[in-house]
């Protein structure tokens, strides 16, 4: 396993690890602050690199941090109503979409990832068996599941041309900056924005120091390090493995477990995964990195 992999490894294992973070978090914030906040406390600590960093790097981290800025606000609002766990399946099916989105870029499609395709259907549809349906916040998993496998795509075609850290600085600015935009709207009868000062407990700053440094800060230089050398598909086989880990530390952290008939759902779904992906590695067809 070269350097760069096990890199990719570790931005998983830190996303699984977000789902039951985010899950304390929205307690007692709405997804919008949560992701607001976040990008705040990651932007601080990136500061001193979006200083340096080059308009080039400023037009690409806008870009990108406006796709990244979608996926997470989506996740965090569907994780006030439906599981870590099914948060975390749903979001892996961004792995699944990559090809997909390569096939509107004019590559071509295999029978295989269509197979994967319906395999991941099936899967999704077992975990919906998981208590009452939320088809407001499953869609706006998906919906993040979507921007995130842009922005995979997108990574890997802009990173070789930047630094990591200018990359990674402006993304979590622009993101930041955005998020101040989106903050206000976050005022509704549960979560009215006078109140958040109220709101801000010990549960709370930890779980936004954490999510801001480690998650966002981090991560986001990581993934802007190592998918330099590591294609969109290779990099997306890595992901798979973030339902793994967001199960684990579910378990562990809060105590939340899967029924037999969604944790079948969800090998079925990583398996999906894994197949359509690994077959886009292998032969380099669908390469989505150079798509974009």
């Amino acid at each position: 396993m070269n350097v760069h992999i096990a890199s990719l490894l570790v931005v998983t294992a830190v996303w699984g690890s977000t789902f039951p973070v985010l899950k304390i978090a929205t307690t007692s914030l709405s997804g919008f602050e949560v992701s607001s906040l976040r990008f705040m406390v990651a932007a601080v600590c990136m500061a001193p690199w979006a200083l340096r960093a080059s308009r080039l790097a400023w037009r690409d981290g806008a870009v990108l941090g406006f796709i990244a800025l979608v996926s997470y606000v989506a996740q965090a609002y569907g994780l006030q109503t439906i599981s870590s766990n099914r948060s975390a399946f749903l979001t892996s099916l961004n792995v699944l979409m990559v090809p997909f989105f390569g096939l509107a870029m004019g590559n071509p499609l295999s029978l295989r990832v269509v197979i994967a395709a319906f395999m991941a259907c099936a899967g999704v549809g077992l975990m919906s068996w998981e208590g009452e349906l939320s088809y407001l916040a499953d869609a706006a998993t998906v919906v993040g599941a979507a921007a995130y496998a842009m922005y995979v795509i997108g990574v890997s075609a802009r990173a070789p041309h930047h630094s990591a850290r200018h990359l990674a600085a402006t993304q979590i600015v622009c993101m930041a900056m955005m998020g101040m935009v989106l903050t206000p709207l976050a005022g509704t009868q549960t979560h009215p924005l006078a109140t958040l000062a109220s709101r801000l407990n010990q549960d709370a700053i930890l779980s936004l120091v954490y999510l801001g440094v480690v998650a966002t800060a981090g991560v986001l230089f990581l993934q802007a390090l190592a998918q330099r050398h590591v294609s969109a598909d290779k990099a997306a086989v890595v992901y798979a493995m973030e339902p793994v880990f967001a199960a684990l530390f579910a378990w562990w952290w809060i105590g939340e477990s899967l029924s037999a008939s969604a944790a079948v759902g969800g090998l079925v779904i990583v398996s999906a995964v894994l197949l359509s992906e690994w077959h886009g590695s292998a032969d380099k067809a669908p390469d989505a990195a150079k798509a974009s």
